[in-house]
C-alpha cells in the first residue's frame, strides 16, 4: 500500500492558528478523514492515496496534533468539529462524508449534530463516544499528576515498539502489533510540553478515570436519515467492538462491518478491506440532504 509521504502536508491559517492537512483527489464525492487522539493525518497513510483515485479526500491534523498549532484554548469535541467544518468551507466544499477514527468518530458525530446540513454520510471507525468502556491506559492518563509522568514515558525508549511488546502497554491490555506501535508512536510526541497539554485537555474532555464521559446514545436517533457505517476491528484493545454492535442494534438501518484481523486501527491492519468497504458504502448510499425543517422534525420526534 502507498504511503502519505507522497501527499504534501499543507497549511492554512484559521482563527489565527496554523492548521495542517493533506489533500488528494480531483473529483468524486468529498471525504473528510478525522484521526484519533495523539495521531495525525498519517494514520490514513495506507488508504488515502487509493481513496483519492475516486474521491476528493481531506485529512486534517487536528488542532493540538501533528503539524497543527497547539494553542491554549478549547479542545472539546465541539471545538474540533467547528475547526473541521471551517477547513471544509475554506477549501471550497459545502458538504462531505465524514470518516472519524476513535476520538475522530466522536468529532464526526458532533459535527453531524452541530452542522447536519454539511454531512452527507457518517463513518465511525472504532469510534469513541458510544459506550463507557475504554482502555486502562487512557483512563490512567486522566488521573491527577499524569502530566508529570507522561514526559518521563515519552522521553525514554520504553515506547520503542520493538521493546514494548509484552511490556508496559501489553500489561495494560493493548494488543501486540499495530495497536501498541501506533500508541507508542503517539505517546512519543508527548515529550513536547505544548503537545502534552493539548493531549490532556482533549482526553479529559471525553474520558475520566471511570471510562468515557461522553456518550452519544441519547442523540443517535438524529442519524436515522443519515447513511451510517460502523467499522470496527474485532481485536480492538482500546475501545471494544461491542460498542459497535450495540450501536448497530439501536440503529438497524446502519451498516456494521467487523474486521476479524484488525485491532484499533483497521485502516492500517486491513487497508484493502477498509478501502473496499468504504467505497462500497458510498456507492450504495445516497447522500443525506437535511434542511432546517427536516432537522426540526427529527428533534421533535426524538
Amino acid at each position: 500500500m502507498s504511503d502519505t509521504g507522497e501527499l504534501e502536508l499543507r497549511e492554512i491559517v484559521l482563527h489565527s492558528h496554523r492548521l495542517a492537512y493533506r489533500q488528494a483527489g480531483d473529483e468524486g464525492p468529498v471525504l473528510v478523514l478525522i484521526h484519533g487522539i495523539t495521531s495525525d493525518s498519517s494514520t490514513w497513510r495506507r488508504v488515502m492515496p487509493h481513496l483519492a483515485r475516486r474521491f476528493q479526500v481531506i485529512a486534517p491534523d487536528l488542532i493540538g496534533h501533528g503539524g497543527s498549532a497547539k494553542p491554549k484554548g478549547d479542545y472539546s469535541l465541539g471545538a474540533h468539529a467547528s475547526v473541521v467544518r471551517d477547513l471544509l468551507v475554506a477549501l471550497g466544499h459545502e458538504r462531505a462524508s465524514f470518516v472519524g477514527h476513535s476520538l475522530g468518530g466522536g468529532i464526526a458525530m458532533q459535527l453531524s449534530y452541530q452542522f447536519p446540513e454539511r454531512c452527507e454520510r457518517l463513518v465511525l471507525v472504532d469510534s469513541g463516544g458510544l459506550g463507557r468502556d475504554v482502555s486502562l491506559l487512557l483512563r490512567a492518563a486522566t488521573l491527577p499528576g499524569s502530566e508529570l509522568v507522561l514526559p518521563l514515558l515519552a522521553a525514554t525508549r520504553l515506547l520503542d515498539a520493538g521493546r514494548i511488546a509484552g511490556g508496559l502497554l501489553g500489561r495494560l491490555g493493548l494488543r501486540a502489533g499495530t495497536d501498541i506501535e501506533e500508541i507508542a508512536r503517539g505517546h512519543a510526541t508527548l515529550a513536547d510540553a505544548e503537545t502534552r497539554s493539548a493531549f490532556l485537555h482533549t482526553l479529559r474532555s471525553v474520558v475520566e478515570p471511570g471510562g468515557q464521559r461522553v456518550n452519544a446514545a441519547n442523540r443517535l436517533y438524529l442519524t436515522e436519515q443519515l447513511p451510517l457505517l460502523l467499522l470496527w476491528g474485532e481485536r480492538d484493545s482500546l475501545i471494544p467492538v461491542e460498542h459497535g454492535r450495540e450501536t448497530h442494534a439501536l440503529l438497524p438501518a446502519s451498516r456494521l462491518e467487523v474486521f476479524a484481523e484488525s485491532g484499533h486501527f483497521p485502516q492500517l491492519d486491513e487497508p484493502e478491506s477498509f478501502i473496499h468497504v468504504l467505497g462500497d458504502f458510498i456507492d450504495s448510499t445516497e447522500p443525506a440532504a437535511l434542511d432546517a425543517e427536516a432537522w426540526r422534525e427529527l428533534l421533535m420526534a426524538g
